[in-house]
């Protein structure tokens, strides 16, 4: 018993050394303080349908972009897109397309939908999927606007297409997550497909897309806003 105590002892400082030390922390703590009074720091707040520069993509929605792609979740999962956390309750929040394309929701999606991008803006031949996900409450009630049902396929869509709403759907109503669109870019699988969005290896760098900071390897301490944001 008593070797069972020191090794969960060493094992919990191992854990906690982990999240206090990792390189990304002084954005982190940035996010912190936004998450405790998002009024007390309204510059830190992107605006959704607002374009940074001349990046191709509309922002998806309003919020602090808190969780960047590639950031790290523990020792075997990292981040493989964007959470963008609004700092309000379930279904307030507008989500909004990025960018013109192709909708589909499948039948079981009770808080997702993807775009099919014919083509790349920054890459043009490829095609590329925009994921957009926890946009229902604890239990599955969906926040996905009735425009897009369960089951519809292709529909197309123009950017700033209004999508749904922020929610915190986890797919365990005893554990929900906090209120957030996650958004990413998913790679073509090939054959008409997109590639498994749960890895990062599948996924691309928001940064170049939305003209903003998003990459967790090389933004260590940087709130992620736009200086030439335009509406």
């Amino acid at each position: 018993m008593f070797l069972l105590i020191i090794a969960t002892a060493i094992l919990t400082a191992g854990i906690t050394a982990y999240y206090l030390y990792q390189p990304n922390a002084p954005r982190l703590n940035h996010f912190r303080q936004w998450m405790r009074n998002p009024a007390s720091h309204p510059d830190w707040k992107l605006t959704a349908g607002s374009r940074c520069g001349t990046a191709p993509f509309l922002f998806p929605t309003d919020g602090f972009a808190g969780f960047l792609w590639g950031d790290s979740f523990g020792f075997r999962h990292t981040h493989q897109g964007i959470d963008v956390f609004a700092g309000t309750e379930v279904g307030i929040t507008p989500v909004v397309a990025a960018y013109p394309g192709y909708l589909t929701r499948l039948p079981e999606w009770k808080s997702a939908v993807i775009v099919r991008v014919p083509e790349d803006p920054l890459q043009p031949g490829r095609q590329i999927w925009l994921y957009y996900t926890h946009m229902a409450d604890p239990f599955g009630n969906s926040y996905i606007s009735d425009d897009f049902p369960a089951g519809v396929a292709e529909m197309f869509i123009e950017a700033g297409t209004f999508l749904g709403y922020q929610g915190n759907y986890s797919g365990n109503p005893n554990n929900p997550v906090g209120v957030h669109l996650h958004f990413s870019i998913v790679e073509d699988a090939g054959n008409g497909e997109f590639k498994n969005e749960l890895e990062i290896s599948n996924t691309l760098d928001p940064s170049p897309y939305l003209g903003l900071p998003l990459n967790g390897y090389e933004n260590r301490d940087q709130v992620p806003v736009c200086e030439t944001t335009v509406e």
